[in-house]
Order: structure tokens, then sequence, then C-alpha cells
């Protein structure tokens, strides 16, 4: 049998080495002068309250192996019960709400869930959503349960002082079940074994020199299990999970100022939004050693604003990877603006690193059929465009009940998995990895490809551009028409007919300047990119190209 590698074990571990240093602080509402009153768990505290969770999960009948739908808005009791399910050998199912109605009604359904640990929306959901959640036999409301059947996390809290006896899980073992973000597709569910969160902490650990002790704000509600692992003191950040582009960068000025936050990691989409406000403000953010970006490309742009915010020593960091492998690959800050300096062409793409220790890269022929087995035979030379695919300690296996997109996206290597991350890219000859798109995103016309990451690089570097997006329309030929959409800092502009057909004209002639995107001549405005709920950051191009085909189907355009 191989080792136990159950992810709960560091808890109980943490809760003896560091019983009174804080695992979790959250906000609990403001004083009189409008301060935010926080709210704590030592790891020894929240050592006792995992405890007893399991204690009552276990003795309700949740018990080894029950996969749980895992329902709780970001905090105190979200993080309680990941590891209260972990310590008793169940397997958390963890699913982006905010998806959409559709969407989630066939995730829960794939994953077939036995428990539901839930708000009472996520109750009245189940309630709405019947066939969804039939496989569902056993319900834990926390907050009031109303009109619906089950038991409440209070009632279930057992605070006996006997410590739970953690599972002895294998490191092939499921541990959980995580969703993709679904950018394009239907989210799938990636079924996570114990010994890839056990290989996770340590990639982090090396590669950012994270030290126990340290304050780091998750912005994206998981990684605070990574943090318990390292000794880190996870500061909830006052955020909406499925909106963080639409964050409050006071609040989350004041949540580092007040905890001296020394790392942090979240959408790029976030630290626009702080970057931005810091930098109009004359504000710094002298505790942080580490930003960690990732769920999109970040623009050199960013990096660039980060540095003046941040104190000399500090660095932005761009971990790259997906749900199914992650991280692969990453860059400091610096190590990305050297890169992009010394390849100062849009044609580049974005550098976004070198593979983390222990990951194998190989960059393979783009095409869009599986690949049974692997074959060194694959592997294009530097310099060669291609898919990206992996292979290490934190590479999934599978995806829950989708046998097709599992065999798409996995190659078999013996007892090894490569995966095929869908994205496009070609290393050079310094073994630096740059992005240049999802491979569904290309544009394949008649005499050549086009990839999203340069084309879009080009009309980015308008001033007045925000992002912009290359989408793919099919033309008679069989062949595409590429067309670009642009999102504007300033949406007002589009209100103004002169102002739209002079930003159009600049635009054309950047384009036509530049050799990846001459052959570029249809371009559309669009207010609000549709993006991802994750994130905020990965925008759904294929939303776009729907909506621009139907504008290029009116009269007269």
């Amino acid at each position: 049998m191989n080792q136990s590698h159950n992810i709960a074990r560091y808890l109980p571990h943490m809760a003896r080495e560091r019983p009174d240093q804080p695992a979790i602080i959250v906000g609990a509402g403001c004083d009189r002068a409008g301060k935010v009153i926080y709210q704590q768990l030592t790891f020894a505290e929240l050592d006792r309250e995992s405890d007893a969770y399991a204690w009552g999960l276990t003795t309700y009948g949740i018990e080894r192996g029950t996969r749980v739908l895992l329902m709780v808005r970001p905090g105190l009791p979200l993080i309680s019960l990941t590891f209260a399910l972990f310590k008793a050998g169940c397997v958390p199912i963890v699913i982006d709400p905010a998806m959409g109605r559709q969407n989630l009604a066939q995730c829960i359904a794939e994953c077939e869930p036995e428990a539901l640990i839930g708000v009472e929306r996520a109750q009245i959901a189940r309630l709405v959503l019947r066939r969804a959640f039939r496989s569902v036999r056993l319900s834990v409301t926390v907050g009031r349960r109303w009109f619906w059947d089950g038991a409440t996390l209070a009632q279930l809290r057992i605070p006996l002082q006997t410590p739970f006896e953690l599972a002895q899980t294998t490191t092939d073992e499921t541990a959980a079940i995580l969703f993709t973000t679904g950018s394009t597709g239907v989210p799938k569910g990636v079924v996570y074994a114990h010994g890839m969160f056990e290989a996770q902490v340590q990639i982090i650990r090396t590669l950012y020199g994270i030290e126990p002790g340290e304050v780091e704000m998750p912005a994206f509600p998981l990684f605070s299990l990574f943090n318990v692992a390292l000794g880190l003191t996870s500061a909830i950040p006052d955020l909406d999970p499925t909106r963080p582009a639409q964050c409050d960068p006071r609040k989350i000025i004041e949540l580092i100022e007040d905890q001296q936050v020394t790392s942090s990691f979240g959408s790029p989409a976030i630290w626009r939004r702080v970057a931005d406000y810091c930098l109009r403000q004359q504000i710094r953010l002298p505790t942080l050693r580490r930003v960690l970006m990732a769920g999109a490309p970040v623009p050199a742009a960013l990096h660039n604003d980060m540095h003046q915010i941040l104190r000399g020593d500090a660095d932005t960091h761009t971990p790259y990877g997906a749900t199914e492998a992650l991280p692969i690959v990453s860059f400091s800050g610096r190590e990305v603006l050297a890169a992009q300096a010394e390849h100062n062409d849009p044609i580049s793409g974005t550098c976004i690193g070198r593979p983390a220790p222990g990951m194998t890269l190989r960059i393979i022929p783009i095409h869009d059929q599986p690949i049974a087995t692997w074959h060194d035979t694959l592997a294009l030379p530097p310099g060669s465009i291609g898919e990206i695919t992996v292979k290490g300690p934190v590479v999934t296996r599978e995806y829950i009940h989708r046998p097709e997109s599992t065999r798409l996206a996995k190659i078999a290597d013996g007892d090894a998995i490569w995966h095929r991350m869908g994205d496009v890219g070609y290393f050079d000859h310094q073994g630096r990895l740059w992005f240049y798109g999802r491979k569904s995103q290309r544009v394949i016309l008649a005499d050549r490809t086009l990839y999203t990451e340069p084309c879009e690089l080009v009309f980015n570097r308008h001033p007045l551009v925000r992002r912009s997006a290359l989408v793919g329309i099919d033309a008679a030929d069989g062949a595409q028409r590429p067309v670009m959409v642009i999102e504007l800092h300033d949406r007002q502009l589009l209100a103004q007919p002169a102002e739209q057909a002079r930003i159009r004209a600049e635009l054309l002639a950047l384009g036509a300047a530049h050799p990846v995107t001459a052959g570029i001549d249809t371009l559309l405005f669009y207010e609000s990119f549709p993006v991802d709920i994750r994130h905020n950051a990965k925008i759904f191009r294929e939303k776009l190209a729907v909506w621009a085909a139907s504008e290029l189907a009116k009269p007269g355009i």
C-alpha cells in the first residue's frame, strides 16, 4: 500500500507546532469608526473545530469515500468543513455556483454527490433541481433549516475532547473533485488524488520560498488549504469569489495593512483594480513580499504597475497551469519583463516561465484528435509552435464521468499520464515557455493559422484599448473569417460616432502594419467582454464569436 498522504494531516501537525498562530482571519463587521473587526481561529482551534465537525458528520453517516457537495461561502465554516471531510476520508466536491443553472445541474448530476453540505440557497437549489441532486441522500444546512429535510451544521458539531482519528488515505486515493472554469465549454469535474495535493504543497514551497509564520491573502478560497500545510496564516479577503474583478480595492488594501499580509494569490483582475487605486492614491504595500497572479496571461503593464506599489525586493509571479495540472510553470515578474524586452514584438507571444520542479513539458503538433499513447517523436524542437503537454506529480488522470474529454486530454505513458493543456505555445532556446492562446480559439484561414495572443497583443498596444479578442467566423469556403473585437477603457467613446470611427481607423492601420495581423480587416466594438466567473480574466471568445457572427449578418455591415 502507498504511504498515507492525507492533506489534512498538516493541520494537527501545525496545531502541535504552532498552536497559538492564527490559521484563519476573517472580517466580522465594523466598529462605530468603520474599522473592520476581525475574527480568527488559531491552528489549535481550527484543528479542534474540524475534529468536532468530523465527529458529527461521520456520526450522521457521511463516512470515508462519501462524495460530498460543498456549497458554502468562503470563510471559517468552509475551511473547517473541508478539513473535517479530508480527515474523515470523504471526497469534497467544490463547484462554482455562478456557472449558470444548466451547467450547474449537469455538473452536479455527473459527479453524483451522496451528501450536500450547503447554505440555504444551495438547499433551495436541491429542491428546484431535483434530477441533478437525485443521488443526494444526506443533507446538512449551514444556517437555518426551513422546510427541507436533513440536519443543520450546528446540530452536528460535536465538541468532544478526543481528537478525530485521521483516515490513512493512499497517494492515489480520490481526495476531491474540483471543477474547471468552463472557459471553453461546460465545466469538467477533475479528479484529485491525495498525492497530487501533497505534490502541489511541495512545489509551491520550493518555487516561492514561502516560510511558516507568513500571512497570506488567498483570493481563491481553496488556497487556504495549502496555507495550512505551509504554516501560513490565511487572511480571507472581503470579495465575491465569483466576481473578483468587481472587488473593492480599499477593502483589499485595508486587509493587507491591518494583517501585515506578506503574500497573496489571486486573479490579475483583482490586482489590476488594486494597482490602479494605489497608483491614483499614491499608496504602497510594503509588507507584501510576493504576489502570485494566475487565471489568464498577465500583461507586462500590470507587472510594471505592481512593482511601483511593492517594496524593492518584492516581486510578482505568474504560476501557469490549469485545474487539471497546477502549477507546472512559473516566472517572476522581473524575469517576464526581461524576456519581453528581449523579444519586444507581439509575434513572440507572452512569456510565462520555466517548468516547475519535477514537471516535464513538451510541445506537440496541433490537432484535435485523441492520442492514446505517448511516444517521444511527438515532441517538437524549440521554436516550434504547438500544443503544450505536461507530465508530473500534479497531473490529474481523468475527468469524472467524461470519458471522451478524458480521451482527448490525456496521453498514456506507461504508468504516467501526459495532460494536453489545450493551450498553444513554444519553448525558446533558453527553455522559457511562451504562450500563444487556447488551441480551440485559433482561427484557421485558407493559407495560415492565427493565434489569439500575438494578434491581440498588436491591438492592445493602442492606448484606448482595454483588451481585444480574436474570433473566427465560419466562411462559405470552409475557412474562417478573422474578426477583432475591441473593448475600450472608456465605454462612453462608443456613443460618439466620430470618435469611434477615428479609433477604428487607427486600429485597422495598427493591424495592417504588422505581419501577424495584416489580414484582419474586420473590427467590432463590444462594451464589456464576457469572462469566466472564477478569475474574471479568461475571455469567453466563443460567446463573442456568436455575437460577432450575428452582428456581421445584419444588413449594411
